[in-house]
């Protein structure tokens, strides 16, 4: 069975070669706007596909849009890592927020684990531009995880996603071991 692609094969931005797609949130910042409440956008679909994609080791990328699935893959893994450690909601929105906001590598960078899947920015200005879209992208997806994760009881975390903290999709991780 092959892994499941993104849907949002045309996009008309990226940045580097990662697509720049409309996103439903909160938070600022450079994610174009215009998405209806009821579409899906990259952020659900890529928790939608999380549970079947996060057992590949090698995924095919046919788009750009590919790359945002895979990074946000990564990092539901990520914050269902942190969300073990929490017993409420409550503290479970807290550690979404700060791992969003944390020191992140991007592509080109030493630390980022999927430099051969990524374009460098170009300029200094591109990757301002993927930083914030990237945080942009984190800190929604931190938000939806969290929710999905504390969607039962808002005092006990669904031992149904925390199952998959321990998977490494493609056998990467976006933070190195013990952070």
């Amino acid at each position: 069975m092959p892994a499941y692609h993104s849907q949002f094969m045309e996009s008309k931005q990226s940045v580097g070669n990662i697509a720049l797609l409309p996103i439903r949130t909160q938070f600022r910042g450079p994610a174009p706007t215009g998405i209806n409440a009821t579409d899906m956008d990259i952020i659900e679909e890529a928790i939608y596909y999380f549970k079947a994609n996060v057992f590949f080791r090698n995924y095919e990328v046919k788009s750009e849009a590919d790359r945002a699935l895979i990074y946000i893959t990564l990092y539901i893994t990520e914050c269902l890592k942190r969300l073990q450690k929490c017993s409420s909601k409550n503290q479970g929105m807290q550690e979404m927020y700060s791992l969003a906001l944390a020191k992140f590598d991007i592509p080109g960078e030493s630390g980022f684990p999927l430099n051969s899947v990524y374009a460098k920015p170009q300029t200094s200005a591109e990757a301002d531009l993927m930083r914030l879209y990237l945080q942009q992208l984190r800190q929604e997806t931190g938000v939806r995880v969290c929710e999905k994760v504390f969607s039962f009881d808002e005092n006990r975390p669904s031992k149904w996603w925390l199952c998959f903290a321990k998977k490494k999709f493609m056998d990467k991780a976006l933070l190195p071991p013990g952070q």
